[in-house]
């Protein structure tokens, strides 16, 4: 690690203007949360293996920035060389460089790495001492990662019509006309699953998410898709032919998107006015290019004239997140065979639990006394999480995981995103909680699911926090509310259960999930954070469900269901506003035996016995005699619940 901090700054001296400072960040050319292997050179130079995360190097220093959720990983991964900034805790970036680093400081940036509202906000913080953000012309930690993995060819495949449930041809009809609507001419499509999900295409470029390295860019009368060609199938090639869009290479975006500023894109491509879209003459006055501030980079706005730049939230992003049918259906349907697999594993372990650790299972509480285990029959967090990935594999329509599997037992599971490495991660403790989330591809969704279990005897806190964490959860997913009212102002009903102890999570408590695309997906979420306040939430969108509490060096606990947004059907509707309830597509138990019941109220151990009744129902067909009857036992009432069941 030193050497590489010493490779940098010699670097940076010999920059014109020599740097001063270097900041190296976690995203990709398309302002991606998981990037490819090639792509991470924030953890190249830091070590740190978190997916967000923003390095500085001074000439003296270097420190990282990271949000709640990493906060325990970075302090276990960061070498002596590095010192942990907390996010919400310690001064943002701007303002420590503002105050540490001298006037008329030089700060290199690579600017295809940056995005735009990002670039320009440390441009203003900068520019209060004088000091400077600059581009750097080729990115220098690429020029020190000596054994940088190569670019994968990865062929880019259709997304067949059965699964997406809308053409090209209608996507492209409205993404125009909403650009005419806003007096744009043309648009620059950089986060990688709009253009996936615009012209309905899918890849393996990106570990985990099914997408092309690709830009795109459409105006009123052409569309273009900028890739390796080599990706590209006559096949392939055929389909975006047969929309009106023409292939070029990935590189040629950079002179396009001036040539799009300089309007002379649509005719270097002879397209005919008014042949693929809304502008039927010359007379149209739409002068404005279309750039997300939040997904576009800076290098690709450099190349536009400031003044004629649209600086909007992509008209994708929503789109993208409004399910049509097809797609609510195709969710659905994956995450019931999701589910049947998630309680395969959960009838599995709980068997091996027993057999190899002499636990008392996932029904019975007793204390276990170690005991020696050959080497050849140890759990391990990775070698069991590989078991559920078999079972998942096992489904129809599987594609890979959605993201990597947080398979954590004991102080592990405080890590927020804990990732197990198989030299390193830990051994299976029939005394511990052990929590696992973990999703999967599938081609006709994308699916997240957190649960939580103890095959020991759980402690009284550990019940309480469970019992907390569960009841946030239903108050969350049992939530109405108004037409308008966004994940911000909903965000505070899984939290109320745990403020009641005095504890808390330092995460979100719910993103959208993509259909067979990314994990997570914008534009809406459920959170404290500010942002949660620009979307409302609407019909037809996915949102997870997934409060937490987490003790560090002892253990945590999260419950994660994806809920689908619809209409509610209220008694009243004041205002005339219609109002909004949630409705649960994830389908796995709750452990009985890690509940407090004495904390539950009978409305929320009503709908406990309601959603178990529904996992019988649902789960039955897919699963066997054994698995059948090991699921009626996790979902059937305790005893003291018997005074409160109801019909379903």
């Amino acid at each position: 690690m030193a050497d590489i901090l010493a490779s940098l700054r010699s670097l940076m001296a010999s920059q014109s203007p020599p740097l001063d400072a270097l900041l190296v960040l976690s995203e990709d050319y398309h302002q991606s949360e998981y990037v490819s292997a090639r792509d991470k050179r924030r953890e190249f130079v830091s070590g740190f293996t978190g997916s967000a995360g923003l390095a500085l190097i001074t000439k003296n220093e270097a420190r990282l920035w990271t949000d709640g959720r990493y906060f325990l990983q970075a302090t276990q991964q960061l070498s002596d060389q590095w010192k942990l900034m907390r996010i919400g805790e310690d001064p943002p970036l701007d303002v420590w460089i503002s105050d540490n680093l001298q006037k008329e400081a030089a700060i290199g940036i690579d600017p295809w790495c940056v995005s735009v509202d990002t670039a320009q906000r440390w441009e203003r913080a900068f520019a209060k001492k004088n000091q400077k953000l600059v581009q750097t012309s080729t990115n220098l930690v690429d020029e020190i990662w000596k054994n940088r993995p190569p670019a994968e060819i990865n062929p880019a495949v259709d997304h067949p019509l059965e699964f997406a449930g809308r053409s090209v041809a209608e996507k492209l009809k409205a993404l125009r006309e909403k650009l005419s609507s806003e007096k744009a001419r043309g648009i620059i499509i950089t986060a990688l699953d709009e253009v996936a999900w615009l012209y309905n295409i899918r890849g393996s470029d990106v570990s985990y998410s099914p997408v092309v390295h690709a830009f795109a860019i459409v105006t009123l009368n052409s569309a273009f898709l900028y890739v390796d060609k080599r990706k590209v199938s006559s096949k392939v090639s055929s389909s975006l032919q047969a929309n009106g869009i023409e292939v070029r290479e990935y590189g040629a975006v950079s002179s396009d998107a001036a040539m799009l500023a300089s309007n002379q894109l649509d005719q270097a491509t002879g397209v005919n006015f008014g042949q693929n879209g809304v502008c039927q003459n010359d007379t149209c006055d739409n002068d404005l290019i279309w750039v997300d501030p939040a997904s576009c980079c800076y290098a690709l706005f450099s190349k536009l004239d400031a003044n004629k730049v649209l600086l909007q939230q992509s008209p994708l992003a929503l789109a993208k997140a409004l399910k049509n049918p097809v797609e609510l259906d195709g969710l659905k349907n994956a995450h019931i065979r999701d589910g049947a697999a998630v309680v395969q594993y959960l009838v599995w372990l709980d068997k091996q639990m027993q057999e190899i650790y002499g636990a008392s299972g996932y029904f019975l509480e007793g204390e276990v006394t170690s005991k020696k285990i050959p080497e050849t029959m140890k759990l391990t967090e990775v070698s069991v999480s590989d078991k559920l990935e078999g079972f998942r594999a096992s489904k129809e329509h599987f594609r890979g995981l959605s993201f990597p599997t947080i398979s954590s037992v004991g102080p592990n599971a405080a890590i927020i995103h804990y990732s197990p490495q198989a030299k390193t991660c830990a051994e299976l403790d029939p005394n511990s909680i052990y929590l696992f989330d973990s999703g999967a591809q599938y081609l006709d969704g994308t699916t997240d699911i957190t649960r939580t279990v103890h095959f020991g005897k759980p402690s009284a806190l550990e019940k309480a926090c469970y019992t907390s964490v569960l009841k946030g959860h239903i108050a969350l997913g049992n939530a109405r509310f108004p037409n308008g009212t966004n994940g911000y102002s909903l965000d505070i009903l899984a939290r109320i259960p745990l403020w009641r102890y005095g504890l808390d999570y330092r995460h979100g408590t719910g993103h959208g999930i993509g259909s067979y695309l990314n994990v997570h997906e914008g534009p809406h979420q459920i959170s404290f954070r500010p942002q949660a306040r620009n979307v409302p939430l609407q019909v037809s969108m996915t949102v997870t469900d997934e409060p937490g509490y987490y003790e560090d060096g002892n253990f945590g606990i999260r419950l994660e269901n994806v809920l689908v947004i619809k209409e509610a059907d209220t008694e009243f509707n004041f205002g005339d506003k219609g109002y909004l309830s949630f409705e649960h597509i994830t389908w796995a138990p709750y452990q009985i035996k890690l509940i407090d019941l004495s904390i539950l109220t009978p409305e929320e151990i009503q709908w406990l016995n309601r959603y178990h009744s529904k996992c019988r129902e649902i789960l039955a067909p897919y699963l066997d005699k054994n698995e059948m009857e090991w699921l009626k036992k996790a979902t059937e009432p305790h005893s003291s619940f018997v005074g409160h069941m109801v019909a379903t």
